[in-house]
């Protein structure tokens, strides 16, 4: 009688929420593509801030925490092995699949299957899955989607004109280091707002303009703006609204349950809008991106690439907000 031998890969897997130490490198089950999948061998994940949220199940915004409890896990995680967003070569098809062909490098997004973390994930190739821009490594195309999406919908949603002013609160992070690129392509007025030690970086990625939050609040300082894009969940709405133009408009990237009821209001009854509609991730709006990058438009930037077996570690790094670009694990 014969035997099938399971094949393993390597994967970073947390079995309990917690703190960075529970994530450990194990031996599970290499996935088998079905008919409408592909099997991407994964080069680089991006480790986020979604992800450390989701290990530890502490978030930043509090509304979605009992949905996203149900659906990841009450006493413990349903899927065990995080990573949303990846880049990595196509090693097998499933025998309907049409986009793709083995050897392909791609970049892409897992949505809620998660699994970017192991050597292989398989992905349906309707997912938001695009060949890898030619002038990128895998680590930086690893940096680009979560970061990419999100600044390409907002700017979008903001209808960005030239010579309209923009500011973006917490513009040091992936999406708001896309979302000034991106900002300045349509040609806006950028001014950032973060963490001195980020300066130096969002001037290179295009700002025109920089304030350091910690010595001055921007609501206060007189100037007044087009588009505010607030990507910060504990700033004030009502300073943000105050320092729109006639007709401005706000966005909020990372909204409040406060922010998304009076921004109903703030549209309804005055003459400027407040938007929170989230992202979609589509393989439209990659392959836009991957156009802007090989034009020269947009770029990502990599704080550091971490091995999987310092996964803990890459973790910290993202939980400290001091890191200057996206943090890469590399698998």
């Amino acid at each position: 009688m014969r035997s099938t031998i399971m094949e393993t890969m390597k994967a970073i897997t947390y079995a309990k929420y917690g703190s960075p130490d529970v994530l450990q490198i194990n031996e599970v089950p290499k996935p088998e593509p079905k008919d409408d999948e592909i099997l991407i061998r994964v080069r680089a994940a991006e480790a986020t801030k979604a992800d450390v949220e989701m290990r530890s199940f502490k978030f930043a915004v509090k509304w979605f925490w009992l949905p996203l409890r149900i659906a990841f896990g009450v006493t413990k995680p349903k899927r065990q092995i995080l990573g949303g967003y990846f880049s990595g070569e196509v090693e097998a098809l499933g025998k309907s699949v049409t986009r793709f062909s083995v050897g392909d490098q791609v970049f892409g997004a897992t949505a809620l299957r998660l699994g970017a973390y192991g050597e292989y994930v398989a992905l349906p190739e309707s997912f938001a899955i695009a060949p890898k821009p030619g002038n990128m490594s895998f680590a930086e195309a690893a940096a680009v989607p979560l970061g990419g999406f999100n600044a390409l919908h907002f700017m979008r949603l903001a209808d960005i004109q030239p010579g309209e002013t923009l500011l973006i609160n917490g513009a040091g992070g992936s999406i708001g280091l896309h979302a000034v690129q991106i900002a300045k392509s349509m040609g806006a007025e950028v001014t950032a707002v973060d963490g001195a030690h980020k300066e130096s970086l969002l001037r290179r990625m295009g700002a025109d303009h920089f304030i350091d939050y910690r010595q001055d609040n921007f609501a206060s300082m007189g100037r007044t703006y087009d588009v505010v894009f607030d990507m910060v969940p504990g700033s004030s709405y009502s300073g943000c609204i105050k320092i729109l133009n006639p007709k401005g408009r706000y966005l909020s990237g990372n909204p409040r349950l406060s922010k998304m009821i009076r921004s109903v209001f703030t549209t309804r009854f005055t003459d400027k809008t407040a938007r929170f509609r989230f992202a979609g991730e589509t393989t439209s709006d990659l392959l836009t991106l991957k156009e802007m990058i090989e034009d020269g438009r947009i770029k990502s930037i990599v704080d550091k690439i971490y091995p999987m077996e310092q996964a803990s570690d890459a973790h910290r790094r993202v939980e400290t907000e001091e890191r200057l670009g996206a943090v890469v694990i590399a698998t």
